[in-house]
């Protein structure tokens, strides 16, 4: 049995319950059934809006320092009022990623028997039925090899194929029409009124090609009819202006659809299995198996709502998804990062106030947490690159609005790298939002140890985010520490000492930023010293480090999330975002810092026992991941049990509840199936402070189980396997010199790594052998 699928009994009845597939670039969701099948297609870089620089106030320092003359002095008030001033820029054509358009197809027939599956190990989405005795098969994929969409429809009968296709167009400004009989054109320009002005945004230009075994094929209308055919082949590509500075990308579609037709689907097929497994193919997971495993996959989800949980190869089931989607979405050479939706779109974010875009306050750095981990680093480049181009955007935002040198980014982006703070300053000054995404350079780094992307990228990318906050920052006149501010932590509030001026989001210094900036300083040192370079800049980072303020514990005995001990004002909200010294970085850990580490479980446990919770996809991974971190697997795995039972459709992706951040229903964002991935691979390896923990914080549910592949910081990769909860051997395979510390529970070995080395360990950490790596 394959267990590495999702499938299901019955027809997909909407986007919800479709199948995604993607190459990195285009994605697809398939849903349908017998009777009719549609793809949903997007593209990742189908964006409204248009780069544009976004003026700031004229005021920069000076503006500055009236607005935290005012906070210093108590009166939060008048510190928004100044902020709102300078800081709170209108809203123009920031844009959104908008859908593509549906492919449709019918077929004039009644069946039975249907069964929908995605094959993770070959990224393949199947549908087959019969009807009247015979066998029907559908199989597609987005192949990254070809770079564009393919489908096989077929049956065990010849001459049994029959279907119209046709496409119908997601946005106002989209035409297709019949180029010939088995071909339909189409263009368009990804144009909205909601986050731009409804004119400006990408041109698309794509087509659909059929091909057929024996019967016929002829064109209706706009729609191409398939007629008594043994098979039909079925070709979908789409470009975009985007990035492009000739008109080549115009024929680019009707090249690649030629070329894969040249090749064949055989060959097609093949190649996308070989592309695809190359990555996929790093890791596996096996946490037991049991008789749930042969059920659809929404029955196995109905079971865990209604608290049945005793089935663990559903979570790595969850894990290997979030791996296949990871894959389907950010490939080496995408031309922009995940958003939001991924690389997928159902266009609900679209309809409401939502902007399918890159929110740099958790959403967009939860898409690539797992990337490093889980064995993908080439799919986390695409962001590497983004935010790159982000940095050169943020010198305009850091001259325009405070005068400094340097780059800033602040609580979202598009595909221009906006980098100005948001349009209202409750949630749109969180100065730190772009220091927060370029943080994944500096684990690119961790864990890949690759000296020409330090020296070449991720330096001189940190370099100018330092520069910016060294001119920044300002001295706070009562403690004498550097803050920054002012600024927001994500995108909270509070009540000052007293309530009688309601609630602030405004403040100096909050936690979230000194853990960011005090990361950033220490990297950037560290990295000049490595590079024996910047002798000056590294005198400025030495002092600069020197007076941040140190993480701090609260009168309830919680984590403070700002530089005062100050009362919630939304005891209930969604973000967690101080509690980034626990995880994903690692200024907080229960072996080096315990009263730190009691604090944010304290935090994790407050914040849990609020009835008003505001229960989300990334509020669920974010406890998840934090008691992982706490070494309580029993609660982390109690929280991915949420997130997949309570917080995914039944495709198994998840969503955020209605209600929430205005959200008018269940809407898809899928950074939980991210963020969950993640989770998943914290429990069972965690590498930071120098160690190589194994089995950090394993459930009690998962008594029995392996994985191969997962990699730790210091590039390495990592192979355990463990019985009754104990561990029984494990494989350190090294690709790079160093020194680590092994761990399982108590037990710890040290270990000069030599690249090209694997170390093979028993259960109680002594060497069993030493041989070569393959690499």
């Amino acid at each position: 049995m394959n267990r590495a699928r999702l499938w299901y009994s019955g027809p997909g009845a909407g986007w919800k319950q479709g199948l995604p597939i993607g190459n990195g670039r285009i994605g697809a969701v398939i849903h349908g059934g017998i009777e009719q099948e549609i793809w949903s297609m997007t593209e990742l870089t189908y964006w409204s809006g248009k780069a544009e620089r976004i003026p700031g106030s004229g005021e920069g320092k000076a503006g500055l320092e009236r607005m935290r003359e005012a906070f210093f002095k108590g009166d939060y008030n008048e510190g928004d009022r100044l902020a709102k001033q300078g800081l709170q820029p209108k809203k123009q054509n920031f844009g959104t990623n908008l859908s593509v358009c549906d492919v449709i197809l019918r077929f004039d027939q009644q069946g039975e028997s249907l069964k929908r599956e995605l094959c993770l190990e070959k990224a393949l989405a199947q549908v087959t039925y019969a009807s009247s005795g015979y066998t029907f098969t559908r199989e597609t994929f987005a192949t990254h090899a070809d770079g564009i969409v393919v489908s096989r429809i077929g049956s065990d009968r010849a001459g049994a194929v029959s279907f119209s296709l046709g496409l119908q167009g997601r946005t106002g400004d989209f035409a297709a029409e019949l180029k010939d009989s088995s071909t339909i054109a189409f263009n368009g320009q990804a144009t909205e009124d909601m986050h731009s002005d409804g004119k400006c945004g990408v041109f698309c230009r794509g087509g659909v090609k059929v091909v057929v075994q024996g019967g016929s094929v002829h064109g209706r209308g706009n729609e191409i009819v398939v007629t008594n055919a043994d098979e039909a082949i079925v070709y979908f590509a789409i470009h975009t202006d985007y990035g492009q500075a000739d008109d080549r990308w115009t024929r680019e579609s009707e090249a690649q659809i030629a070329a894969a037709i040249a090749k064949g689907y055989a060959r097609l097929k093949e190649d996308h299995i070989a592309d695809y497994q190359a990555l996929y193919a790093r890791v596996s997971l096996d946490l037991g198996d049991t008789e749930s495993a042969k059920l659809p996959t929404d029955e196995r989800m109905r079971l865990y709502r209604e608290g049945q949980h005793d089935d663990p190869d559903l979570a790595a089931l969850f894990f290997q998804y979030g791996r296949y989607l990871t894959i389907a979405g950010s490939r080496e050479d995408s031309p922009l990062p995940l958003h939001l939706q991924g690389v997928w779109n159902d266009g609900e974010a679209n309809r409401m106030a939502w902007s399918c875009d890159y929110h740099l306050d958790i959403n967009t750095q939860m898409n690539y947490y797992p990337t490093e981990i889980s064995n993908l680093a080439e799919c986390h480049v695409p962001l590497m690159n983004y935010v790159e181009r982000l940095s050169a955007a943020g010198r305009q935002a850091a001259e325009d609005f405070y005068g400094c040198e340097g780059w800033v980014a602040h609580v979202f982006s598009n595909a221009w790298g906006f980098s100005a703070p948001g349009w209202e300053t409750g949630w749109g000054l969180n100065v730190t939002g772009g220091l927060w995404i370029a943080m994944h350079l500096k684990e690119h780094y961790e864990y890949g140890r690759d000296q020409t992307f330090l020296t070449k990228q991720a330096y001189p990318v940190m370099k100018e985010a330092a520069a910016f906050f060294l001119d920044y920052m300002t001295v706070h006149p009562s403690s004498g520490w550097l803050v920054t501010g002012p600024s927001n932590s994500p995108e909270n509030s509070f009540y000052p000492s007293s309530r009688a001026d309601g609630p602030q989001q405004l403040s100096m210094g909050p936690t979230m930023d000194q853990v960011l900036v005090r990361d950033l300083f220490t990297f950037c040192l560290e990295a000049a010293e490595l590079l024996q370079t910047d002798a000056e800049l590294q005198d400025k980072l030495k002092q600069a480090i020197a007076i941040l303020p140190p993480l701090q514990i609260g009168r309830k005995g919680q984590l403070q999330e700002w530089l005062e001990d100050y009362e919630e004002a939304q005891p209930e909200h969604r973000h967690l975002a101080h509690l980034f010294a626990l995880y994903p970085g690692n200024q907080i850990t229960p072996l080096k810092t315990p009263e730190l580490s009691a604090a944010a479980r304290q935090t994790l446990l407050g914040r849990m026992q609020t009835d008003e919770l505001e229960d989300i996809e990334f509020t669920a991974v974010l406890f998840a991941t934090g008691f992982s971190r706490l070494f309580d697997g029993d609660r982390a795995l109690r929280h991915i049990t949420h997130l997949i039972g309570e917080l995914c459709f039944d495709n198994m992706l998840t969503y955020s509840k209605a209600g929430v951040a205005g959200a008018e229903t269940n809407i898809f964002v899928i950074d939980g199936n991210y963020g969950g991935t993640a989770a998943v691979a914290d429990i069972l390896l965690q590498s930071h402070a120098g160690e190589i923990h194994l089995l950090p914080a394993l459930p009690g549910a998962w008594a029995e189980g392996s994985f191969k592949g997962l990699r730790a910081k210091g590039n390495v990769e990592v192979d355990v396997a463990w019985s009754n909860g104990e561990l029984t051997e494990a494989a350190i395979h090294a690709f790079s010199a160093g020194n680590t510390l092994v761990r399982f529970g108590d037990r710890t070995v040290p270990i000069t790594l030599v690249p090209g080395q694997s170390y093979m360990l028993n259960k109680d950490l002594q060497f069993i052998e030493r041989q070569e790596t393959v690499q």
